[in-house]
């Protein structure tokens, strides 16, 4: 970088800087209200909510009424939930059949669903008033053109099957008080359906006529006499809150068929308020050690590089504003790796800086020399790991997608601050004869001269044990290893006000039919988690409800998922496996050669098989956060490769005279800092989030630790070894 190129570069940053500070902290509104748009919103799982997955079952519709079918019952449910008076929901169509709809702030989880999914179907028919075709419906020979209906009035009524009148004439239905001021339903037809009422009225004087909501009967008053108001009332046993629910529903109008939920999940409001409060806290612990680091380590250079990655935090706000996204828990964990990636960049340019002044060239050569050696390398590794981003984003789904877009702005925005600013920022002291050198410690005094690939052989032995053991763990608890995002079913988590005995809460479920359930504690808390059969939530939560009737509790949050769902989603993790296989083996295939990708995918597939095998052995479940963690390594694993990759292929073009068993024994070596600066302070941060991120994050920060260890093992000791066991490798100068 010349000094006329700083012209320019340095009020490049300041905008950059003033943008996203636009961004990051919005202005206030002109009335002072609040922040205009832009604000990040949380997601559902740090302020609590709903979020749903409906399926319209359109299997009884035929030509437009299917194809139109989807679309009418959002635009139904988008209506309801306005009156309903949820804050900034989101209804998305999904496909052909699908809805996906997020309610912030709900927890009335089962009044929510009954609003929502209720067909709110409203018929009125004929009561039959001949006893003996009643008797016969009721001995199961229903006369023809009758159905034999329960009623909630008590006992059973026989209906004539022609409706006589819909709901889809209602123009207003509100909350009414009948004589014993019990709440009712007030409705009001439109021109058209008030004649076919009065016509109906008048012609059935005496007879009774049935009130049928989503084909039960609400009430069956008798006709006095003819009534042309176009007014009615749908009496029941309902509550102040069931009444305005129905009257809601009615409102908007019948949905055009059923719906099925198949993927709920739901989040306390307590819960969100502790998953806020554990994930900052990690993130602040893990980004005041990292700075500590850096500035202690690389000295001033280390304060350069705080300043970068303090503008990478900003940036990665800004770009989350921008951009209207949900901030969730796993997004948080994104933050929270990519600082410790963001600090790679800096160690691998730092390193080489090292390198080209222990050369005793001038500052102005090595900083030069430092940043263009390290550019590729850095180039190299991070587009790599965006690649897993990418795939993770397109692939998975809710909060899965806002880890992998936290993941991808925070590995361009570290890009950018660490070649770009920092050279800035050096540049332009050298400029003004402010840099005299670059003192920083050092780990390792001496390059070490350690024969790596002696033991490669004990070490392809070890992995396969590991391996092995892993494996057999997996295919030994077989589904009883997937969360109920991959195998379906329900799962729940419940905070107890007192200490609860296991044993207890397993009685009381077989007593009921539950006894397959299984039930964990969490930790040394009185919070257990349930994970029973689809559906079975409700009757899980009355039976705990009447069995322990002295000790409150409270539902932290509910996950239930559908056969079709959780298929899905192990297809689509599969998926998102080997095309990130296939993407990065692509990539280093093109940038190195075929033996450097073979290496590079048997160290991969050595980190995933060790990851899965883990979580296998402590007994922990492979669930949708499991896999982005999963992938995750594959992306920082791969990036501690391309390092070695990237230093052996600088030997190769260097001329020395050397065999490829030396060079790659030599370029491990003299990476070997950088690998264990990089992987420690990557290990810093994701450690805080292991001990301090919460339950919920628990298992991804597990995998992670994991991960790393394996990830920076695999690369020393199997993917730079197998280059020297490629057929014709060792007689290669």
């Amino acid at each position: 970088m010349n000094p006329q190129s700083l012209q320019w570069r340095i009020p490049l940053i300041a905008i950059v800087v003033a943008v996203c500070l636009y961004y990051a902290i919005p202005p206030l509104d002109p009335d002072g209200s609040g922040p205009k748009q832009g604000k990040i919103k949380l997601g559902l799982d740090l302020q609590g909510g709903m979020q749903l997955d409906l399926r319209v079952d359109t299997s009884q519709l035929e030509g437009k009424a299917k194809s139109d079918a989807t679309a009418r019952a959002m635009e139904i449910i988008r209506n309801r939930i306005d009156q309903f008076g949820v804050s900034e929901p989101s209804i998305q169509e999904q496909g052909t059949d699908r809805i996906a709809i997020q309610l912030p702030g709900v927890t009335d989880r089962q009044r929510a669903l009954d609003l929502i999914g209720k067909t709110a179907l409203l018929e009125f028919k004929l009561v039959s008033d001949d006893s003996q075709k009643l008797a016969e419906a009721q001995a199961g020979k229903t006369p023809e053109g009758h159905k034999l209906y329960k009623s909630d009035e008590g006992g059973e009524l026989l209906l004539e099957e022609k409706t006589l009148l819909t709901g889809k004439y209602i123009t207003d239905a509100q909350i009414g008080f009948g004589q014993y001021n019990e709440p009712d339903v007030s409705l009001e037809f439109n021109g058209e359906g008030a004649k076919i009422f009065s016509d109906v009225t008048g012609a059935h004087v005496n007879r009774r006529l049935a009130i049928v909501l989503d084909d039960k009967v609400q009430s069956a008053p008798v006709i006095n006499e003819q009534i042309p108001s176009g007014r009615a009332q749908i009496t029941g046993r309902f509550t102040m809150e069931q009444a305005n629910d129905l009257a809601i529903a009615l409102r908007a109008g019948a949905l055009p068929c059923p719906i099925v939920v198949e993927e709920e999940r739901t989040v306390g409001a307590s819960l969100g308020k502790d998953s806020v409060e554990q994930g900052v806290r990690a993130t602040l612990f893990g980004f005041s050690c990292v700075v500590a680091f850096m500035a202690l380590y690389y000295l001033f250079s280390g304060v350069v590089a705080n300043l970068a990655l303090l503008l990478n935090m900003l940036i990665i706000s800004a770009s989350l504003s921008y951009f209207h996204a949900t901030l969730t828990l796993p997004g948080i964990a994104g933050i929270v790796l990519t600082i410790g990636m963001a600090v790679d960049t800096n160690v691998l340019i730092f390193e080489r800086i090292r390198e080209e002044l222990l050369l005793k060239k001038p500052m102005s050569a090595s900083l030069a020399a430092g940043y263009k050696k390290a550019f590729t390398t850095i180039l190299d590794s991070n587009l790599t790991t965006l690649i897993t981003a990418i795939i993770l984003y397109n692939l998975g789904s809710g909060p899965v997608r806002g880890f992998a877009l936290t993941l991808a702005i925070g590995i361009v925005a570290s890009m950018f601050t660490g070649i770009f600013v920092t050279r800035a920022v050096f540049d332009s002291l050298l400029a003004k004869g402010g840099l005299k050198s670059l003192r920083m410690l050092q780990f390792l005094k001496k390059t070490p001269r350690l024969n790596y690939l002696k033991a490669r052989k004990i070490c392809y032995v070890l992995s396969l044990l590991v391996i092995v053991a892993g494996m057999a763990a997996y295919f030994m608890r077989g589904s009883s290893l997937y969360s109920v995002d991959f195998s379906g079913g329900t799962m729940q988590e419940i905070r107890f006000e007192k200490p609860v005995a296991l044993d207890k809460i397993r009685g009381a479920l077989v007593e009921v039919g539950f006894g397959t359930a299984t039930i964990q504690r969490v930790g040394d808390t009185n919070q257990i988690i349930i994970r029973s059969g689809l559906k079975s939530e409700n009757a899980i939560t009355e039976t705990i409800k009447k069995n322990f009737p002295d000790n409150a509790f409270e539902a932290l949050r509910i996950e239930s998922v559908g056969p079709i769902v959780g298929k899905e989603l192990k297809t689509k993790a599969v998926w998102a496996f080997i095309i990130s296989l296939i993407a990065i083996w692509s990539y280093v295939a093109w940038r190195f050669d075929f033996k450097f990708a073979f290496g590079a995918i048997l160290a991969l597939f050595h980190d995933g098989l060790v990851a899965v095998g883990a979580v296998a052995l402590t007994g922990r479940e492979i669930s949708i956060t499991v896999l982005a963690a999963v992938l995750t390594i594959l992306g920082y694993s791969i990036n501690d490769t391309i390092v070695i990759f990237d230093r052996i292929r600088e030997h190769r073009r260097s001329g020395v005279k050397e065999t490829f068993e030396e060079a790659i024994n030599s370029s491990v070596n003299q990476t070997m800092s950088r690998t264990l600066l990089t992987t420690f302070t990557v290990l810093l941060v994701v450690l805080f989030l292991y001990f301090f991120g919460g339950e919920v994050i628990n298992d991804f920060a597990f995998t992670m630790i994991v991960g790393l260890i394996s990830g920076t093992y695999s690369t020393v000791y199997i993917a730079a070894p197998v280059l020297v066991d490629w057929p014709g490798s060792r007689k290669k100068k």
